[in-house]
């Protein structure tokens, strides 16, 4: 099977799912959400580089985010900081992979990409490149945290929204906690 057969059979799959989004206000902009037989699949934030190569967004249908609403007002209130919401990953096995690792990365705390790909069972020195590929392709911002991986010297890199929301969310997860679990 080729990579072609690979994207035409999950095209396929796709067809067969209901998927509807919304637009909700956030500090960070508007963000688009996405949500595929009810897990939600994507958050997009504005401006975000991987925005337009998203797939369909479906129907919308504000009516049907109401929790994931809930609980994003209450990450931003700093009241939050664990998300509870039903995840629809599409992507790669080893996207999906990455994707799970950094569900485990503590809030208000960060990792390097190597310390990803070490968590995740692989070798740091042959696969960060792999891995900060993978995490640059999470279509669920803040839920599946992105923006907790960092580069190994302490440095702010790569986020598909933007170093400035980037710096804001990990400034908002760090309001009152201990600094020795950042490395930036």
């Amino acid at each position: 099977m080729t990579v072609q057969d690979d994207v035409t059979q999950d095209l396929r799959l796709l067809e067969e799912v209901r998927v509807v989004h919304t637009v909700v206000p956030s500090p960070v902009g508007p963000i688009t959400l996405v949500a595929h037989d009810g897990g939600l699949s994507a958050l997009l934030l504005p401006d975000s580089k991987y925005e337009p190569v998203q797939g369909p967004f479906g129907e919308r249908a504000d009516d049907e985010f109401d929790h994931v609403q809930t609980q994003l007002d209450e990450y931003f209130a700093g009241t939050r900081t664990e998300f509870d919401l039903p995840l629809h990953f599409v992507g790669t096995t080893f996207q999906c992979r990455v994707w799970e690792g950094l569900l485990r990365i503590p809030y208000g705390q960060t990792r390097s990409y190597g310390d990803l790909a070490a968590e995740i069972g692989l070798d740091p020195r042959t696969s960060s490149r792999a891995v900060g590929a993978a995490n640059g392709r999470n279509r669920i911002a803040i839920v599946v945290p992105c923006h907790r991986v960092i580069g190994a010297d302490g440095s702010l890199t790569g986020f598909a929204a933007g170093l400035d929301r980037k710096r804001f969310l990990l400034g908002l997860e760090a309001k009152g906690r201990p600094r020795e679990h950042l490395l930036f």
